[in-house]
């Protein structure tokens, strides 16, 4: 090998290993910065007719596995839908009230038939009607309230919230079509994309933070967004892909068919059904099912409370105009006045100035015919004191299985729920008002417990594969600052090898002169 061929590999050497300390250098100081991955530096030999010359320093290249990156994403995305589900069905479950305390809806339908079979031990004391009968009535028309206002802020908090997330979304898919697009250039031009594509990532991952999407990447550099439910995503520089407006989302608002909240569109078209995973489809899945199906049963329980008492001679719980929904109706069906009956619920207003009727009744209730006698007839102003028929009633058959006319309680519709009548409770229909009140309690403060326990397995998963991920592609400063030191001696080396070249250079000049 000739001096100058000496020189020319130790020189490629000196160049590729500054490069690869600069590269190292880089990498340590990147260490905490968020989506920075390590980059290599990998060499390629140069040779002439077939003798090694020297090596030269490729562009940075990352070590990430495009598959776990798509996997991490998906994990983020299921994460962040668990964690708004957590947050929306935690504030629900907190309306309830606090079950050891007995403040659930059944706990305060018990109390209320507790504080009938007082009076039924002394009718005649007014003043225990008053205290004991309409504070309880008055406690769980409360309840029904608190909730019903409870689940109406959340669902139009949901709505405002998938506007702001569709506006961010927006931006995220800006951001991500502008890096495509310098990434495509960069690599036509053969230049190094790795920080590039870190960013890009970084903002894909944001992206599926709102919405579950799968990333392809392109051999040119460009990327395809395809969202979970089916729908290709655009990436535009200049145009929002999705837009939604706000709305007022009331108790009978829902979307589809007849309904008036509005649809998210992307160019135009409706592609709300095809929004799946992250913030978005879980905010959605709220919107129009979870919450729309708790303020069914709430409305439900209510109706079939009042109308129970209702049907026995005693008009305790009515809307706003003294009225009491029928049940028989269908909760979504036309004329049917059930829906936000919860909210609307209070003590008649009949009773509250003459609790007398508490004992006496409000009202006759028409025979069933053939026969032509009432089934019950209110205690007359004048009439006794100790009166307790309608006590016996409400105990035996409002609080029971059967109503005093025979047959059975036409049940709890389980089915026809919702705004739009298309949705169902997932469990079958008891048969009194405080088993029903107790399985609407239990089965909606379930589902927040259930959404915690979601919550914290998908936390688990996702940092499992964010570990791995550390493992492959992120940086280790202490495996950094050991090849640092490799790096340092094999440029102590390539500057010997030019210095003994040099000297050889000298001596040879030498003993030409």
């Amino acid at each position: 090998m000739s001096i100058d061929a000496a020189l020319l590999i130790a020189r490629s050497g000196l160049l590729h290993t500054q490069r690869a300390l600069a590269n190292a250098a880089d990498n340590v100081a990147n260490a905490e910065t968020e989506g920075y991955t390590r980059k290599r530096l990998p060499t390629a030999s140069v040779n002439a007719d077939g003798q090694g010359m020297g090596v030269v320093s490729l562009g940075p290249l990352r070590d990430v596995d495009t598959a776990l990156v798509n996997e991490i994403h998906k994990r983020k995305s299921e994460l962040a839908a668990a964690e708004v589900r957590e947050a929306v069905l935690a504030r629900i479950s907190e309306a309830h009230g606090d079950p050891a305390k007995g403040e659930g809806l059944g706990d305060l339908v018990g109390k209320l038939r507790t504080a009938f079979i007082e009076l039924r031990q002394d009718p005649s004391q007014v003043v225990k009607q008053q205290a004991v009968v309409l504070n309880a009535a008055q406690n769980l028309t409360q309840r029904f309230g608190d909730l019903s206002r409870n689940v109406a802020e959340a669902r139009q908090a949901v709505h405002d919230s998938i506007v702001d997330e569709i506006k961010q979304v927006n931006v995220t898919l800006r951001e991500i079509a502008v890096l495509s697009r310098e990434v495509m250039a960069r690599q036509g031009s053969g230049a190094s994309t790795a920080d590039l594509n870190d960013k890009r990532d970084l903002a894909v991952g944001r992206l599926s933070a709102s919405i579950g999407v799968k990333a392809i990447w392109q051999d040119n550099g460009g990327l395809l967004l395809l969202g979970v439910g089916g729908v290709a995503i655009p990436l535009s520089e200049t145009h929002d892909a999705f837009a939604v407006p706000d709305a007022i989302i009331g108790s009978k608002s829902f979307y589809g068919t007849g309904g008036i909240i509005p649809g998210i569109t992307m160019s135009g078209l409706d592609v709300t059904l095809q929004i799946k995973g992250g913030r978005l489809g879980e905010y959605l899945q709220l919107r129009d099912q979870t919450l729309p199906r708790y303020q069914s049963e709430l409305d439900i329980a209510a109706v079939e409370i009042a109308d129970r008492f209702e049907e026995e001679g005693l008009r305790l719980f009515t809307d706003s105009t003294g009225a009491v929904p029928d049940p028989d109706l269908g909760y979504a069906a036309p004329g049917s006045s059930q829906i936000g009956f919860a909210a609307a619920m209070q003590v008649n207003p009949a009773v509250r100035a003459d609790v007398r009727q508490l004992r006496d009744g409000t009202h006759a209730i028409a025979p069933k015919p053939p026969a032509t006698t009432p089934w019950f007839t209110p205690n007359p102003v004048d009439g006794p004191a100790g009166f307790t028929l309608l006590v016996d009633r409400i105990l035996e058959n409002s609080f029971g299985e059967t109503p005093s006319k025979g047959g059975s309680w036409g049940g709890f519709a389980t089915t026809g729920l919702g705004p739009d009548g298309k949705l169902s409770s997932p469990f079958g229909s008891p048969r009194t008002i405080e088993d029903y009140a107790v399985m609407v309690t239990g089965l909606q403060t379930s589902d927040s417990g259930a959404a915690t326990s979601a919550l914290e397995a998908s936390k688990q998963l996702s940092l499992g594969l964010e570990a791995r991920f550390t493992r492959q592609s992120r940086v280790n400063v202490d495996s950094e600052m050991a090849s640092l030191i490799q790096l340092q001696n094999a440029y102590a080396a390539n500057a010997r090898v030019m210095s003994t070249a040099q000297t050889m250079w000298e001596t040879f000049f030498g003993s030409v002169r």
